[in-house]
């Protein structure tokens, strides 16, 4: 898997953040305890953005939608059959 580094290279993730003293270093937005997998779970829930924003007052349309692209973009990894 690539790093945070490669990752801000070929596409920008500025809200996307690692710090290992936020969530044991998990990819965050912006640095607080929102994890991108939190995000992400929600929306495969069935939960709308609205929603997600609506649960989550201090995150901004723009957090959702990096999270959602930062997860697709770690999905497109290949993956080779051993």
């Amino acid at each position: 898997m690539a790093d945070a580094a490669e990752a801000t290279a070929t596409k920008p993730f500025d809200r996307i953040t690692f710090d290992p003293e936020v969530m044991g270093g998990r990819a965050c937005i912006r640095g607080i305890r929102v994890t991108v997998a939190t995000i992400v779970d929600q929306i495969a829930d069935g939960a709308s953005i609205e929603d997600v924003l609506a649960e989550c007052p201090y995150l901004e349309r723009e957090d959702v939608r990096q999270a959602i692209s930062y997860a697709a973009w770690l999905a497109r990894d290949e993956v080779i059959p051993v």
